[in-house]
């Protein structure tokens, strides 16, 4: 990924991780047009209280010019400005203060108007650091770097952080652990009227820490249990404790037993049809922390505080290193009773011995859309998540689908309602389209749709569209990766023929009949 930096002082050395080109000082006249990515990183100047608000005033007028000469396809990503430097001899000037945060305010504006323009606080990155931290006097003078060289490590951890949230790259699952992890004490040995939640220290720390929690859900992250109790004594938590937030509703998936936690994690997995790589655990046990680690690598384990004063700390830096995101869709809101029902369906479907009566009884709605402005967020995030079944797992941002779609290419998203309740949007089929040829770039569903062939009446309404269209022939390809095996044979299976070249494969529309199955009720939109 090639970036483009305007900048207005020496930063090298902090996107050195990156492969980056930089303007000159304060220039817009020279950019690359061959950068796949610009950011627009600005420091204020030092210099005298009204030199330096005039030239924060000039900034914010220099990046409009540099937005209108961007192409609106691209990723702009904006950093908003913070004061590293200044001398306050008056006490209610606010000279300064006003002109940043007036610059700021245009950051914002732009990208509500502008779907390619992402901003990024870079004010969260500095107030990890002193004052006097800031800057290195040294460098300042002899090379005009802005910012202390010493900060360039924190910085690089602190960027891909922002750019994984951007590009929507989070973990999905958090799974909990309950004595001494959710509250102090332990649940079977103290009661729940003995447990330590809510009231003074330390009971206050782990309230605290589960309205936290109990946030993150809200955004989207999926919750569930792993935890050595009796189930009796957990439900009687949840029934009489008055202080609990997380209870039983909140958590998409449980094991409460005294199994092998590896065991346990295998099971979510299982259930909730996630990687191990999708999972955060948290366990206050060294012990069991170190099972998981050693027996399931892919699952990140961090070390739990042995002090429960340090939980909101803790819980910050896991938020923001592996939950972060840059916005929240529909699905993202509901996605905990999304799992759960699906759970339902899971059950139900052990009592049908005939997969298309199972199917009928669902009562199954798919709603096929091309992409809108409204969709366009889930429509990228897909790409960045979905992994199992996922025919050539290509990532893509909203810059990059709006780019596809201005170079001809339609892009499909499906929603699924079906008798227990609404899944969401959760498949996404990118087709390129040159004359009467046609090339599936990507096909993907969330995993939680699979196992009802509606990867196959999705596929088939596509077809039929373009079909419908004058298009007569269909490539498609298969890219294999570790977690898409189940899919290596899903062109062939639903009609399509190989060609000579390895994974690629054909269909002629013009000589096919597509027939839509009736299982089904198929609405556009």
């Amino acid at each position: 990924m090639k970036y483009f930096i305007f900048r207005n002082v020496t930063i090298e050395p902090f996107w050195g991780h990156l492969d980056a080109v930089f303007s000159g000082y304060e220039d817009i006249s020279q950019i690359d047009e061959t950068a796949e990515r610009y950011v627009w990183f600005y420091l204020p100047p030092v210099a005298d209280n009204v030199a330096i608000a005039e030239k924060i005033r000039y900034y914010a007028d220099l990046l409009c010019v540099a937005v209108d000469k961007l192409s609106q396809e691209k990723m702009f990503i904006l950093c908003t400005m913070r004061n590293v430097f200044s001398v306050q001899s008056i006490i209610s000037d606010r000279m300064i203060d006003s002109a940043i945060q007036a610059y700021n305010s245009t950051l914002y504006d732009l990208a509500v108007s502008n779907r390619n323009i992402k901003v990024i606080d870079f004010a969260h990155f500095l107030d990890d650091f002193k004052q006097e931290e800031l800057l290195d006097w040294r460098y300042y003078f002899i090379s005009q770097m802005g910012l202390n060289p010493r900060m360039i490590g924190d910085f690089v951890l602190w960027w891909n952080v922002r750019i994984r949230a951007i590009e929507m790259k989070r973990k999905k699952c958090l799974i909990l652990d309950f004595d001494n992890t959710l509250w102090g004490g332990i649940l079977g040995e103290d009661g729940v009227d003995g447990i330590a939640l809510g009231g003074d220290y330390p009971g206050n720390s782990f309230l605290l820490f589960q309205h936290l929690i109990l946030e993150l859900s809200n955004q989207g992250v999926i919750l569930a249990v792993c935890s050595k109790n009796n189930m009796e004594d957990v439900l009687q938590l949840w029934k009489k404790h008055p202080d609990l937030v997380l209870k039983e509703e909140h958590f998409a998936a449980m094991r409460i037993n005294w199994n092998n936690k590896a065991d346990n994690i295998r099971e979510l997995s299982q259930e909730l049809n996630l990687g191990y790589d999708s999972f955060v655990f948290l366990d206050d046990s060294p012990s069991e922390r170190e099972l998981v680690k050693r027996l399931l690598p892919e699952v990140i384990v961090p070390d739990f505080p042995e002090q429960p004063y340090l939980l909101p700390a803790f819980f910050k830096t896991i938020a923001e290193q592996y939950f972060s995101g840059y916005a929240l869709t529909d699905e993202d809101r509901y996605k905990t009773a999304q799992y759960k029902t699906n759970a339902q369906r899971t059950q139900v479907r052990q009592s049908f011995t005939n997969m298309d009566e199972y199917i009928r009884y669902l009562e199954i709605e798919l709603t096929i859309a091309e992409v809108t402005d409204l969709s366009l967020t889930r429509a990228a995030q897909m790409t960045q998540k979905t992994n199992q079944f996922n025919l050539t797992t290509r990532r893509y941002t909203e810059t990059d689908l709006c780019r596809k779609i201005t170079t001809g290419s339609r892009i499909f998203t499906l929603s699924v309602h079906d008798r227990f309740g609404d899944s969401g949007t959760t498949g996404l089929c990118i087709v390129d389209i040159k004359g009467n040829l046609a090339n599936i770039d990507s096909l993907l569903l969330s995993c939680r749709i699979l196992g009802k062939d509606i990867e196959k009446a999705f596929l088939a309404y596509i077809l039929k569209t373009l079909q419908s269209q004058g298009i007569e022939e269909v490539m498609a390809e298969y890219i294999p990766t570790e977690k898409n095996m189940q899919t290596k044979d899903f062109y062939e299976k639903v009609g399509f023929l190989p060609v000579n070249e390895e994974n690629r494969y054909k269909l002629v529309l013009s000589t096919t009949i597509i027939k839509l199955s009736n299982n089904y009720k198929f609405k556009s939109i």
